[in-house]
This record gives C-alpha cells, sequence and structure tokens, in this order.
C-alpha cells in the first residue's frame, strides 16, 4: 500500500476539514457502481443514517445526493414545494440567504424574514407571519449559520412551524452529526447535510433525511432532472442502493469509514462534547490574547466561531493567514457584511491539544512578537 503523507497543516474550516488517516485510506479501493457490494455499502449507509437521527426506519429515509451541500438543499427546495405551495425562509446569514435565491431561480413563491447576520428570530414574530400568510406551506432555517457561527434556536422554531401545520425543512449542514438534533420531536420534515461536514468524511455529496409520507406526495414537482429527490429517491429503494447517475464511489466509501469513527468515539453526544471543548479553549485563549467574538457566547455554536479583526493598521488578513498556514493551520476569512473579521473552524479530526498549538502559533506570528 502507498504511504499516506501527513498534511502538511490542520483543516481549522467548517468543511472540507481535516479526517482521519483512515478515512483517506479508505478512498484506495476501486468500486463498481453497479456492483451487490457497493450497492449494500450505499444502503448500510442510508439506514445508518437514520439511526443517527434517531428517527424509525419505517417512518423516515435517507437520499444520497451528488454535488456539494447546496445541490442537496436545492434537491429539497426543488422537489418539496409544489407550484401552489409557498416557502417562508428564515435567514440570518448568506446560507439562509441563499436558500432563498434557490427558491428565486426555481420560480418558488417565497417570503423572507431576515434578521440580519447578528440576530435569530423572533417566535412571535414568525408566527404573525404564519398567521397573516396562509399560503405559506413550507418553512426553512439554517440550524448552524457558519457565516458567523450562530446556532438558531430550532426548537422555538420548531414550535411556531407545528401550531402552523407547516412542513419543516431544516438545513444542517454543518451540525448534523455533531449537535444533537431531536428530529422526530421538532417536527422537521427534511434535514440536509453534507459527508463534509461534522460526520468528518470527505467532500462529493450531500445527503437528505426525510419523513417518507411527504416524500411521496412529491410527484411531478422537480424543477430539475439531476436534482429530483423523489426520483433518486425510488431508485434507491428499487436498485438496493443504486443511484441514478454515476455516484462518488470513492467518497462513499470514505463516508461509511467516517459514519463508524463516529460511533466508535461514542455518537453525536460525545462528538458535540469534543467540538465544544475545542471552541472553549479556543475562545478562551483568543480572548486572552486580546481578541473579540463577534457573537455574545449564548448565541455561538461550537462549529465555527468568527472573531473581529485587530483594529491596528498593521493587521493584514492575508498575512495573518499565511503565516499561520506556515505555522500548520488553515483558517477561514470573515463573511460578514459590515466587520473586519475571520473564522475559525473547530470541527474535523481536532482536538483541544490542537487549539492549544493553534493559540500559541497565533501569538508568536508577527503581530505579537
Amino acid at each position: 500500500m502507498m504511504n499516506i503523507q501527513e498534511n502538511p497543516y490542520l483543516l481549522l474550516t467548517p468543511g472540507p476539514l481535516s479526517t482521519t488517516k483512515t478515512v483517506k485510506v479508505a478512498m484506495l479501493r476501486d468500486w463498481c457502481t453497479w456492483d451487490d457490494d457497493y450497492n449494500s455499502l450505499v444502503q448500510e449507509i442510508r439506514t445508518g443514517l437514520v439511526q443517527l437521527a434517531g428517527v424509525s426506519q419505517t417512518e423516515f429515509t435517507s437520499v444520497l445526493m451528488q454535488g456539494s451541500g447546496t445541490f442537496a438543499v436545492e434537491s429539497v427546495i426543488g422537489t418539496a414545494l409544489g407550484e401552489t405551495e409557498k416557502l417562508l425562509v428564515l435567514a440570518n446569514g448568506a446560507y439562509g440567504l441563499r436558500i432563498a435565491t434557490i427558491a428565486r431561480y426555481l420560480k418558488i413563491d417565497y417570503l423572507v424574514y431576515d434578521v440580519g447576520e447578528l440576530d435569530i428570530h423572533d417566535p412571535d414574530t414568525i408566527a404573525d407571519i404564519l398567521e397573516n400568510d396562509k399560503t405559506i406551506t413550507h418553512v426553512a432555517v439554517v440550524h448552524c449559520e457558519t457565516t458567523t457561527g450562530m446556532l438558531n434556536q430550532i426548537e422555538e422554531i420548531a414550535e411556531v412551524v407545528k401550531k402552523h401545520n407547516c412542513i419543516f425543512i431544516v438545513d444542517a449542514m454543518s451540525s448534523f452529526g455533531g449537535i444533537p438534533i431531536e428530529m422526530e420531536k421538532l417536527g422537521i420534515g427534511y434535514l440536509i447535510s453534507s459527508a463534509n461536514k461534522c460526520i468528518q468524511g470527505v467532500p462529493g455529496f450531500g445527503f437528505v433525511i426525510a419523513r417518507k409520507s411527504l416524500l411521496e406526495k412529491c410527484g411531478g414537482n422537480a424543477r430539475s432532472l439531476s436534482l429530483d429527490l423523489l426520483d433518486q429517491w425510488q431508485t434507491m429503494e428499487k436498485g438496493n442502493g443504486k443511484w441514478r447517475f454515476t455516484s462518488p464511489t470513492h467518497v462513499v466509501r470514505a463516508f461509511r469509514q467516517a459514519l463508524k469513527e463516529l460511533n466508535d468515539e461514542g455518537g453525536i453526544e460525545a462528538r458535540f462534547l469534543r467540538y465544544s471543548a475545542n471552541q472553549r479553549t479556543l475562545v478562551n485563549g483568543m480572548r486572552n490574547l486580546g481578541f473579540e467574538t463577534l457573537l455574545p457566547d449564548e448565541l455561538q455554536s461550537p462549529i465555527i466561531t468568527t472573531f473581529i479583526s485587530p483594529e491596528s493598521t498593521e493587521f493584514d488578513f492575508l498575512e495573518f493567514y499565511n503565516q499561520l498556514k506556515n505555522r500548520g493551520f488553515v483558517i477561514y476569512p470573515g463573511k460578514v457584511t459590515d466587520y473586519q473579521c475571520f473564522r475559525i473552524g473547530n470541527i474535523g479530526d481536532v482536538y483541544p491539544s490542537d487549539m492549544e498549538l493553534l493559540l500559541i502559533a497565533i501569538k508568536n506570528s508577527i503581530y505579537w512578537e
């Protein structure tokens, strides 16, 4: 077997992220998309995702969709809503607004409740919107808005959505597998995530965990051949794991290994505790170095943290980035509209000890010599 070289740096990003060597090794074998061994592996993953969500195999299913996480989101928006249905998008960052953009491209009727990048949605306002517009049938929200690292309060939102008999769509791209989500209790109809986030696989496909009864009603809705979620599901069901079009075989195999490693770690709760410890170590250390977080602690997720850039005229993010990269760490630029900032991810094959080493690298960079 060829030697697997160590990564020259640790990815402290919200995905793609640093993976284990065993996940990478899993991609060294080639697979045939028509072979029963491979399709059985796909079925194992689909069953495992439903189990991971803690919901019934009888009432829920999972569908794998080629492409990035946005492809999976678009497959849901474009398939779940019929011509006479309307979507309420709860936005407080770029990824919530992206859902609205998808709806606009697909000519789906939609309304946006945008509270800006630093605030969360008021359940009473959501209730008023749904009370005053009875044409709204679906509500979509991003659980962890990685624009800032905001963790939206889907528990409070779910109560309002259920009361008004709407279908709840949760973009859990950066949270599923790393933050506990009670899918059935919250009445989530569609939960969307990606292979290269908290489950710690590599990029190549997204997935949807959906209530079967909702999917079964989506016939004729799809606005895209490639992103027809219903047809993808039906093909996987009839073909025992067969995808409609060429699947990312190596990525699928890596994902199966990543799922096993999540289970070996102790499941979602254990990973949540590790990510939370990473984030606490990072934030405490950064504050000791004089950095401020963009969000207050009560709104912060353990997934990614946004820090305000120093006001010093000597601070240049690209130079800072390169300094850290040379010391073995890759971070993310800011994505917030009104602040100069940068982001540091806390997920992946990363531990509090890595955060401590990062803090030393930051302290030793040219700005703090």
